[in-house]
């Protein structure tokens, strides 16, 4: 029975593939049964190639291919969707999350009240460059003080969350970048933990500073409105 899938949305990451791939399978095997769900968004370099030739050395490997171009978060949750484990796994496809830290992860939940379903990656000391740190400061603060999630790094890729919870959330496009909130609007409480994090290997980063910050405006506002229109009661069966 499949306990974790590790769930890695690519685009155009195929000099990453590979090196990702076996990094996850040294951290996990021997540990517990899991899964590995990559989700190609619609690459236009050989990636999909790339990750069809992989399966022939990892057993685990599952490959899963949009038709058409979707987006990270829309990947993310394909992903979840066919992923066959009871908790999840996310990393980023660059290679800069660390696999090694998903053990980590999995420790901090087996010593974790059964209310916590999201333990989300603080990258403490990031190998990001100084204006990609700074803009993300600056949104991790925003954030913080509009929608009071308490958590100090949302836009860590690497995290570790019940699948059942995670598709209990409302879904829409960048929803992965509030995860900590949509969490916490179900009741569930989450837990950040301290990870590694990596220059990126090989190819470019998918995003900038000014794309980032005029979606971010939206998605905060959004969110926010989900929070406030929020409604829980407990039900019981008699």
């Amino acid at each position: 029975m499949t306990q974790l899938s590790v769930v890695v949305p690519v685009f155009n990451e195929r000099g990453n593939v590979v090196p990702l791939i076996n990094e996850i399978s040294s951290a996990l095997r021997g540990r517990i049964d899991f899964e590995i769900v990559y989700v190609d968004d619609h690459s236009t370099d050989d990636t999909l190639a790339v990750l069809g030739a992989a399966k022939a050395a990892n057993p685990e490997l599952r490959v899963l291919h949009h038709v058409s171009q979707s987006g990270q978060s829309t990947a993310i949750r394909n992903g979840i969707k066919a992923a066959r484990g009871s908790w999840i796994a996310t990393l980023d496809g660059d290679g800069q999350n660390d696999p090694a830290d998903i053990p980590k992860l999995l420790a901090m939940r087996d010593q974790s009240p059964p209310q916590i379903k999201l333990f989300a990656g603080w990258r403490v000391d990031r190998k990001d460059s100084g204006s990609k740190r700074m803009a993300s400061k600056w949104a991790n603060a925003i954030r913080s003080r509009l929608l009071h999630d308490e958590t100090p790094d949302t836009g860590c890729g690497i995290k570790l969350f019940e699948r059942e919870a995670f598709l209990d959330l409302p879904y829409f496009d960048h929803m992965h970048r509030y995860l900590p909130a949509l969490m916490q609007r179900a009741g569930w409480q989450v837990r950040s933990v301290p990870v590694n994090h990596r220059a990126r290997g090989t190819g470019v980063s998918k995003y900038n500073n000014l794309n980032r910050a005029l979606v971010g405006i939206a998605d905060l506002r959004g969110v926010g409105w989900l929070i406030r229109r929020s409604k829980r009661t407990e039900t019981r069966e008699i």
